[in-house]
């Protein structure tokens, strides 16, 4: 059995930590491949993992996703397979051993063609399962993230190199233990394909009056059905679901585009300021003001 540990964890985190050599989040040269680093443990924040593999090279992450809780460190591999409203927190990190992270999105379509062209020693059950597992890291996998990390060591090989160990990648995650995941992910016709569907619908229109009979309908599905699959998918309700979503992006209308509290619950499909006041509060456990005054305050300390 591979044990993350010794040469292979040492690898790593000295890759990552060659990039992100201060405390923050970092995009590369890879477009998919963003890197994380940060010296202390951090308070819960809502935000929404989407379709991508999460590994954690250094520390340790606690996520609540509805009514479950993740916790996992060092050597473990976290995947989504659909946009997800979480509430992530570090909670292993120090200035001697800062939380190292690597986040590689995934494209559904090359998930697809490569399933498409593997041999699965069992069939797949297409019932609706959760978006999210994990799993622990394999040495295959381990060796094809190494090897597209030392890429920038040779700039000149990240443009056609890269793209070949990504498709690595998928496959590895294909035929191991995520693989289930996935398969159903772009599993033709699949619950979980259907719900995934609806969920990247409702990303560009959560703003909207919103039908729970017509989300059903556009995923073939009775209403019944389709609350019970979207809850196994998503960990919960369209309705909390949607909620989630406006809440999470009023907040960055507050902290990006200097909005009111009341011009951004309008913005997001809110007709009620006071219901927004009082969902934004209970989400976020601060009312809307002063929860943007810390987190603005809270950023100038970071840059400072």
């Amino acid at each position: 059995m591979f044990a993350y540990e010794g040469g292979k964890a040492f690898e790593l985190a000295g890759l990552v930590g060659r990039i992100a050599q201060t405390d923050g989040d970092y995009d590369t040269a890879i477009r998919a491949l963003k890197l994380r680093r940060c010296s202390s443990t951090t308070d819960p924040m809502p935000c929404i993992y989407g379709l991508g593999m999460v590994l954690i090279v250094q520390g340790a992450k606690r996520i609540m996703w509805g009514e479950e809780v993740f916790d996992y460190a060092a050597g473990q591999t976290l995947i989504t397979t659909v946009d997800m409203p979480v509430v992530a927190y570090i909670t292993r990190a120090s200035r001697a051993e800062p939380f190292l992270g690597m986040l590689l999105e995934l494209d559904a379509r090359v998930i697809a063609q490569q399933a498409a062209q593997m041999a699965f020693a069992a069939p797949l059950q297409v019932s609706a399962t959760r978006g999210m597992s994990q799993v622990p890291l394999d040495e295959g996998l381990c060796d094809a993230l190494v090897r597209l990390l030392r890429l920038f060591d040779e700039p000149s090989l990240v443009s056609p190199l890269a793209p070949l160990i990504e498709q690595e990648i998928v496959i590895r995650l294909l035929s191991g233990g995520h693989g289930p995941s996935l398969r159903r992910l772009v599993a033709a016709g699949s619950p979980s394909q259907q719900i995934a569907k609806v969920v990247t619908w409702l990303k560009q229109h959560y703003m909207q009056d919103l039908a729970m009979d017509d989300l059903a309908a556009s995923a073939h599905m009775s209403p019944s059905t389709f609350r019970q699959h979207f809850r196994a998918v998503v960990g919960m309700s369209p309705l909390q679901y949607i909620k989630n979503l406006r809440l999470l992006d009023a907040r960055q209308l507050m902290l990006n585009e200097s909005l009111d509290a009341g011009s951004a619950a309008i913005r997001v499909g809110y007709e009620s300021a006071s219901q927004f006041s009082r969902e934004y509060r209970r989400f976020f456990g601060e009312p809307p003001n002063r929860d943007v005054k810390r987190l603005r305050e809270a950023t100038g300390a970071r840059r400072g």
